[in-house]
C-alpha cells in the first residue's frame, strides 16, 4: 500500500500576482543542516568553502550561526554524512518547502508579518527569523527577490499570509 503514496507540496504550484510582487513555489530541492565548530573539516568533506560570515550565501550554503549552515542543492543530491568527523550533517529535504516572493514590492509584502528591516537586508544575505509567529529561513536572492524556507507544516498558512498582505498594497 505505501508504494501507492505521492507526496504532494502543501501548497499550490500556481504562481499569485498582485500589484508589484509574484509569489511562486521553488521547484525540488535538497537540504543539509550542516554543524561544525571546525568549518575546514566540513569544507574538505564538501570539497568547497564555505560562507564563515553569519548571514552570508556561498555556493548554496547560508551561515545561519557560528557553526550552522543551511545547504541547498539540487534534488537528489547526496552528501556523505562525514562518519567518525567533528561534524553533524542532516538530511532535511522533506522539512520544508521555499516560496519566492519577487518584485518590485517583495519587500513590502514580508515586512507585513518579519520584524527584520528589509531595506537594510542585502541581495546575499540569509537569516533565520520570524513571519508572525512562524520561523523561516529568509534569503535574499536579488535586489526584489526573496527565498523564504518555511516548514510544511506551516506552508499553506504562510501562503495565505503572503497573498493576503499582496492583495492589501495600494
Amino acid at each position: 500500500m505505501s508504494e501507492a503514496l505521492v507526496r504532494t507540496d502543501p501548497v499550490s504550484g500556481l504562481d499569485f500576482v498582485s500589484e508589484g510582487v509574484r509569489l511562486s513555489l521553488a521547484g525540488p530541492m535538497a537540504r543539509f543542516s550542516l554543524r561544525a565548530r571546525q568549518p575546514e573539516v566540513l569544507e574538505q568533506l564538501l570539497g568547497f568553502k564555505l560562507p564563515r560570515q553569519i548571514g552570508a550565501i556561498q555556493a548554496g550554503a547560508a551561515c545561519l550561526g557560528p557553526d550552522e549552515w543551511l545547504l541547498r542543492a539540487p534534488a537528489g543530491t547526496k552528501l556523505s554524512l562525514g562518519s567518525g568527523l567533528p561534524v553533524a550533517i542532516t538530511e532535511v529535504s522533506e522539512r520544508s518547502v521555499c516560496l519566492i516572493v519577487e518584485g518590485p514590492r517583495a519587500a513590502e509584502v514580508l515586512a507585513a508579518g518579519c520584524p527584520l528591516d528589509l531595506d537594510r537586508f542585502t541581495a546575499g544575505r540569509a537569516t533565520r527569523t520570524v513571519f508572525e509567529t512562524v520561523e523561516i529561513v529568509l534569503l535574499r536572492t536579488g535586489d526584489n527577490r526573496f527565498e523564504v524556507e518555511v516548514w510544511r507544516s506551516f506552508a499553506p498558512w504562510f501562503r495565505t499570509a503572503l497573498e493576503t498582505a499582496a492583495g492589501q498594497l495600494r
